[in-house]
């Protein structure tokens, strides 16, 4: 029986962009699925979260994404634009968010396809990768929408024919992430426990082993 991780994720997390090339490796060497939920970022689930917060957490993630990147060799830049409307000097968070939104019904949408890891794994590298300016326009969301197997306009056609489908969908991962007894990105959640970070992969593969992972393939 193959087992199955679900993985709570946001666009504008450098840290769930960072999880994913180990992730997607892990996949494609052992016998599971990773069933990739998005969730809106902190900033939009809780608005007030940034002027709580000791101000040096924001420079201190922005430093540690850097090296986490440089050590394991991913291409790695801050999306330009950043997915979320935020004065980065009084640290408001905007009421209209019309990246993010598109974003994550987007990801809610190929989530319902079952897409999912393969359509954030593209996405994430358009908005991370630095090599690309203006990721929202033109065809770049388009091409990496093709390249997980979907159809981009297709996708958008559907959330405007029906969006509280796609926003009850980020709801529930929302409702089921908060269950598992963490509030952070990536969080990768198996048999109802969380393991938060891009840095707990190894622990989850010890974790999926002793439920009898095996490597693809294997007899």
């Amino acid at each position: 029986m193959t087992l199955e991780v679900d993985l709570f994720w946001s666009f504008r997390s450098p840290y769930s962009y960072l999880s994913l090339p180990k992730a997607v490796a892990l996949v494609e060497r052992y016998d599971f699925v990773i069933n990739a939920r998005p969730v809106y970022p902190l900033a939009v689930r809780d608005p007030t979260f940034f002027k709580r917060t000791d101000p040096r957490f924001a420079m201190y993630v922005v430093r540690d994404s850097i090296r986490v990147a440089q050590k394991e060799g991913i291409p790695f830049r801050f999306p330009r634009p950043d997915p979320i409307v935020q004065n980065m000097q009084t640290l408001e968070v905007a009421a209209d968010q019309p990246y993010i939104r598109r974003l994550t019904r987007l990801g809610a949408a190929a989530q319902l396809a079952g897409r999912g890891l393969a359509f954030i794994r593209e996405v994430s590298a358009v908005l991370y990768g630095g090599q690309v300016d203006n990721w929202h326009e033109g065809e770049h969301l388009a091409q990496a929408a093709s390249r997980a197997g979907l159809d981009l306009a297709q996708l958008e056609s559907e959330i405007a024919a029906d969006p509280d489908k796609y926003d009850e969908t980020i709801r529930c991962n929302e409702r089921d992430h908060t269950a598992s007894g963490h509030w952070g990105v990536p969080t990768f959640v198996f048999k109802g426990e969380p393991f938060f970070g891009q840095d707990r992969l190894d622990l989850l593969l010890w974790r999926l082993q002793q439920h009898g992972l095996q490597e693809r393939g294997a007899k």
